[in-house]
Parts: structure tokens; sequence; C-alpha cells
């Protein structure tokens, strides 16, 4: 009966975190609006500076952005271990807990542009292994940023996602502060 609880509870986290990919798309970024603060971890518990020594996670903190994601309270860390610049475009995860694999939970994939945070690219944070989690990020050119997403059915393995989208961004330099801006979202694996 409890495992069959936590199934369904799981399913309907998997299709809640993702569902912002089946809508029509609205930005939920802002001009000059502040760097979104981290809820406590997985378990609530375990303070950041925990979570990197338990994860061995090592970021350069001498960076505008790893501090800014830090000062957030969140754990700053490598997109997949790639560090994602281009130009004065920097890409930055941050995550408030982490699985017992050390797999992100609660996480963000941040856009800084100048050192500025310009935006996140999803609305609310993720988590590794569910509906809507960010996988790889690319930035082809300059001010514009491309971001597959894993889908997940209530059906499918933790391993398996159904599904991957793209979605696309642009930078909007326009205005008195960059903001990034989703613009497409496309399926672009089906499994």
């Amino acid at each position: 009966m409890i495992k069959t609880l936590a199934l369904v509870a799981l399913a309907g986290l998997q299709a809640a975190s993702g569902s912002w990919l089946d809508k029509p798309l609205a930005n939920w970024n802002a001009p000059d609006a502040a760097l979104p603060k981290a809820t406590s971890g997985v378990g609530g518990s375990e303070s950041p500076t925990a979570l990197a020594k338990r994860c061995d996670v090592t970021v350069d903190r001498s960076t505008p952005e790893a501090r800014a994601i830090a000062d957030a309270g969140w754990v700053p860390y490598l997109h997949f271990d790639q560090k994602l610049q281009q130009g004065d475009v920097t890409v930055l995860d941050g995550m408030a807990g982490a699985d017992g694999m050390c797999r992100p939970m609660d996480f963000h994939v941040f856009v800084f542009v100048g050192g500025r945070f310009a935006g996140t690219l999803s609305p609310a944070p993720m988590s590794s292994r569910l509906d809507g989690t960010a996988s790889v990020v690319r930035l082809p050119q300059p001010n514009t940023i491309t971001a597959e997403f894993q889908r997940y059915t209530s059906t499918d393995a933790l391993c398996c996602p159904s599904s991957r989208v793209a979605v696309s961004y642009t930078i909007d330099r326009t205005g008195k502060a960059p903001v990034v801006t989703p613009t497409a979202v496309r399926t672009t694996r089906q499994f």
C-alpha cells in the first residue's frame, strides 16, 4: 500500500513538473528580476555546505555568477560538468538538494549576461529523473540558447523518459537589463 502511494505521488510530481512545456510559452523571466532563493533541500535538513561536501561539488566561486547563486542559498555547479559560456553569456546550475547518488534535486539552470542574472531556463526548480528536467543545454549563437527537457509519462521507468523536447530562447538586450525569453518548444525525440 505504501509503495503504491509513493508511486502515485511520484507520477503526480512527474506530471506537474513539466506541465509548462505543454502550454503556450509565457515568459517567467523579467528584466532586473532577483535571482530566486533556494528552498530547503530534499528532506529540508541539509545545508548548502553539507550538500556540497557530501556530493563533492566544487565550482570556482570567484566568478560573480557562482557567488550570486551561492548567496541565494543554492550550491552552484557546472551543467553536466561543462563550462557553458559564449561571449558575455554564462549558464550555471544551482541545486538545493541531491538524492543519495548526488543527482540534483530542486535545481535551476541560471543564465547570466555580463555577470548579471538574466533568468532561468524553467519556471520552477527541477529534479533529476522527473518530467521536465533539463538535459543538454547549448549556446549555438550569440543571444541564443537551446535546452532539451526530458518528458516522462506516469508509466515510464525513471531511467527512460518517453521523449525529449527542445526549447529555444533568445536573450533580449533591448530593455534596461538583459532577459532570457523562451521562444519555441518542439519535440525532438520520442522513444
